[in-house]
């Protein structure tokens, strides 16, 4: 008995290591009702990982893959009405495919009403196809098979009796939740793609990928919070070396060391006036969270409408400070502000701070503007984080000369200097105000703003700032002079600098300085480039039988069997790269990566490269179609070949996965994903070739 339980536990374990790795993030159930003696609705629930994205029969199929729902067997035996109708979805752009993409979280549900036949044997099968994606996509398929007779269901493998077809094909998208329109997509909904064959069977650790789903939200979070933290607190130092702001320290400070009984008074007000400055700000943001709502910030700053507003709203920000006209909150406000201040103590202190708060926003209100626009497309609790930021670097100052007067003597005089810095920043705004037109031209597919057009005005922008800077015009607010200083010319030396940097952009350079910012290279009037100078190059050596001019030129194969008799023939181990036409980490890794002088030159000249695009849906011949031994799966399509691959050899389900072969088909060192970092992807080629040459 105990040996018994031992081969047991074995086997368990076994089957365990072997699944472990073949993710299903989504769970299906559903239910037959009765609607009428002859009408029955299918109802088809999905339960979703948290972080997963599960893609529409209505999404793009430019993007990610859309759902299928195909009935197989309905010809005399009943017959659909309507289209299978969705519950409520989502959308997101998706700037590396360039297409605005229709998915649910958490949960989706799919609703078919249909008629019996007469004579109809009350069984109804149902397949449906679809993608999932979080940090890596998973092409999924189910079996839904009904039974009316006893209102049941079950989920099979295959359909014993593959019956005449009819697919549900969507012809009208139904209507999206435009209040869940979402930020475009990078790194998070979409990034790369394979095809899950895991048996029904296969249990994967549900609590795990919870958890790790968890912590990989944190870590992001954590991440955009701080980032949100220095842009502020370096937008609060901005706003203090503005006209408006900088002349009160001294005054301030002033005030604080004279007119307190003692200095340790003085400082203690001084502190209470910072905190105060910091309070005021951090109020703010937590106002503009609780208005708006945490995570409906997000949604709203990523809306056509919103994008569109905030474009208007920095330009109107940039002309203010270029020197057009002034914001100013009303007067009477800072009178009765001074009022408070009047009475001393802490009321007064706070009243003071709320007051430099007011006089000073037609300097401040732009930079803040700027900054809530940032941190609402952040969503949760950026504001809050932003002003904070914001409100520490304003306020750091203040209470720092109080402490130490002595500093004061090294603070520069004010003068013309404050107006040309209210001016850099103003040329700042309107250049990032472009960020949110192109944004709302990419939802809307309009294609007016174009990345070789928002190149273009931004070499326009940064190159009128480089001749401001360089004294070639002035502007309504400028001290007239007959000089620039040494910081101003090597201000506008690197301005100058980075506008030429920008110029190789118009053909095709990729810009890694500001990536994120420019539209994709996929939305241009050309991918290559003008004049199809793009960093794809092609190669000029004759290619072998059955291969191709890969990314860069790179000679790749796209059928195993003939990479693998080509790779012993030469002599070289052979790269095999699952990945998939829909995934974007897949074209992350080949447009960053790969584009390295030092890979490249390996993946040119010491391996041969094979890409198994494993959403290829081509169909196999009749007599290549199969069972799969592994999952029981049937066998149709290229890609489908290429996953089964894939799952039988490493038992895993997602792409971009690299694995280095020898002569024989088996690993030389353990195969990686995607793997960013090129000095770790180099070291890993590097492994494989050099157990290959042993």
């Amino acid at each position: 008995m105990k040996r018994f339980a031992c081969i047991l536990l074995m086997l368990v374990a076994f089957f365990s290591a072997t699944a472990q790795n073949v993710k299903e993030p989504v769970k299906w159930t559903a239910k037959a009702t009765k609607k009428s003696d002859t009408e029955y609705i299918l109802t088809l629930n999905a339960t979703i990982e948290p972080s997963w994205h599960m893609y529409s029969q209505y999404s793009d199929e430019n993007g990610a893959i859309p759902m299928t729902v195909v009935f197989n067997n309905n010809k005399g035996n009943y017959e659909l009405i309507g289209k299978a109708k969705e519950s409520k979805t989502e959308q997101a752009f998706n700037d590396v495919f360039g297409v605005t993409e229709t998915f649910w979280s958490e949960k989706a549900q799919l609703t078919q009403v249909l008629k019996l036949l007469p004579n109809s044997n009350k069984i109804v099968q149902v397949a449906l196809d679809y993608q999932v994606c979080k940090d890596a996509c998973i092409q999924d398929t189910k079996n839904f098979q009904f039974d009316l007779s006893t209102l049941t269901y079950k989920i099979v493998k295959r359909f014993e009796k593959i019956a005449p077809v009819a697919v549900t094909t969507p012809t009208e998208a139904p209507a999206v939740d435009t209040a869940t329109i979402h930020a475009p997509v990078t790194d998070t909904a979409v990034a790369a793609v394979a095809t899950t064959t895991a048996s029904d069977t296969t249990k994967v650790n549900a609590a795990a990928e919870k958890n790790t789903a968890k912590a990989d939200d944190k870590e992001s979070k954590d991440e955009g919070l701080l980032t949100i933290f220095i842009v502020a607190f370096l937008s609060g130092f901005a706003a203090l070396l503005t006209p408006c702001v900088f002349p009160m320290i001294p005054m301030t400070v002033s005030f604080f060391t004279k007119q307190s009984k003692s200095r340790a008074a003085g400082i203690r007000n001084a502190i209470t006036y910072g905190v105060s400055i910091i309070v005021i700000y951090v109020v703010l943001g937590s106002v503009v969270t609780a208005i708006f709502g945490a995570d409906s910030l997000n949604a709203l700053s990523t809306n056509v409408v919103f994008n569109l507003f905030f474009f208007v709203l920095l330009v109107v920000f940039a002309c203010s400070f270029l020197g057009a006209f002034e914001i100013m909150l009303p007067n009477s406000w800072a009178n009765k502000v001074d009022q408070q201040a009047d009475r001393g103590g802490i009321i007064g202190i706070l009243a003071m701070a709320l007051a430099l708060a007011i006089v000073s926003f037609s300097c401040t209100g732009p930079i803040l503007g700027n900054l809530l626009v940032v941190a609402a497309s952040k969503g949760g609790i950026a504001p809050v984080v932003g002003m904070f930021g914001f409100s520490l670097a304003l306020a750091l100052p203040f209470m720092l000369f109080a402490m130490f007067p002595g500093w004061m003597n090294s603070l520069p005089k004010s003068g013309g200097w404050l107006n040309t810095v209210k001016v850099f920043l103003g040329f700042l705004e309107l250049a990032f105000a472009f960020k949110f037109l192109s944004n709302a031209d990419l939802v809307l597919q309009m294609h007016l703003l174009e990345r070789e057009t928002f190149l273009a005005i931004w070499i326009a922008i940064f190159g009128a700032l480089a001749l401001y800077l360089f004294g070639k015009f002035t502007l309504p607010h400028d001290t007239p002079g007959g000089y620039i200083s040494v910081g101003r010319l090597l201000l506008g030396l690197v301005t100058l600098s980075f506008t030429i940097y920008l110029i190789p952009g118009l053909w095709g350079a990729p810009l890694k300085i500001i990536s994120g910012f420019p539209p994709s290279p996929t939305y241009s009037e050309s991918p290559e480039g003008l004049g199809g100078g793009g960093h794809s190059a092609t190669t000029t050596t004759a290619l072998p039988e059955g291969a191709h001019a890969g990314p860069h030129g790179i000679v790749a194969f796209k059928d195993y069997e003939k990479a693998l008799a080509y790779s012993k023939s030469v002599g070289k181990p052979l790269l095999v790269d699952y990945t998939g036409y829909a995934c974007v980490n897949c074209r992350k890794m080949e447009d960053n990566v790969w584009i390295d002088k030092e890979i490249l030159s390996v993946l040119n000249n010491d391996v041969v490269l094979v890409s198994l695009y494993v959403d290829y849906k081509e169909d196999l011949p009749e007599d290549k179609q199969y069972v799969s031994e592994t999952t029981g799966k049937n066998i149709k399509t290229v890609g489908n070949k290429w996953s089964d691959l894939q799952i039988t050899k490493y038992k895993t389900n997602s792409q971009p996965y690299y694995v280095i072969e020898g002569s024989e088909g088996t690993k030389l060192n353990e195969p990686v994903g995607y793997t960013p970092d090129k000095k770790e992807y180099l070291k890993w080629l590097k492994e494989g070739i050099g157990n290959y040459k042993k």
